[in-house]
């Protein structure tokens, strides 16, 4: 069952159930009164006698150690920001398989393709396409043809009797 509520809402909640057992409510009252379930105020009721309020109290949770260091992190950076092309790639797309291989090429460690996501957004880079257009397109022409001829196209269109085949 998940906990509803921020970490310092989940210990004051904690601290709130002690205080009111101390003022002789029973468990079960004191359930009632903070919608949680008897174990779980038997529980806090437990650790408090073993440790006291500092039982109670939220905990950090760190999560797992990440694999690159921050100064490692800031090489990857440096070495993104040259592009792809720079260590070896043919193309100017940086993709999760071409990072993961550049991480294990440059720090020896190893990342999936989840890895290097979530490595990335920690980093503040975000997944981006880039748009398929002609190297040679002239945006003027194409402005000049989309107010001048194409009006004139939609409406010789919208003019003609619409043909049916019978």
């Amino acid at each position: 069952m998940s906990r509803k509520g921020s970490a310092e809402q989940l210990q004051a909640r904690r601290l709130l159930a002690i205080s009111l057992l101390e003022e002789g409510c029973s468990q079960s009252e004191v359930a009632l009164k903070l919608g949680v379930s008897t174990s779980a105020v038997s529980q806090w009721k437990q650790a408090h006698a073993q440790g006291g309020n500092d039982a109670l109290l939220a905990q950090v949770h760190p999560g797992p150690t990440p694999k690159l260091s921050a100064k490692q992190c800031r090489r990857l950076l440096e070495l993104l920001k040259q592009g792809p092309r720079k260590h070896g790639w043919s193309t100017e797309l940086w993709t999760l398989p071409r990072i993961a291989e550049l991480v294990a090429r440059k720090f020896g460690i190893q990342y999936d393709q989840s890895g290097i996501w979530r490595l990335l957004r920690r980093l503040g880079w975000s997944c981006q396409k880039p748009q398929r257009r002609a190297r040679e397109r002239d945006q003027v022409a194409i402005d000049r043809w989309r107010k001048r001829d194409w009006p004139r196209i939609k409406k010789r269109a919208a003019q003609r009797p619409i043909a049916c085949s019978g």
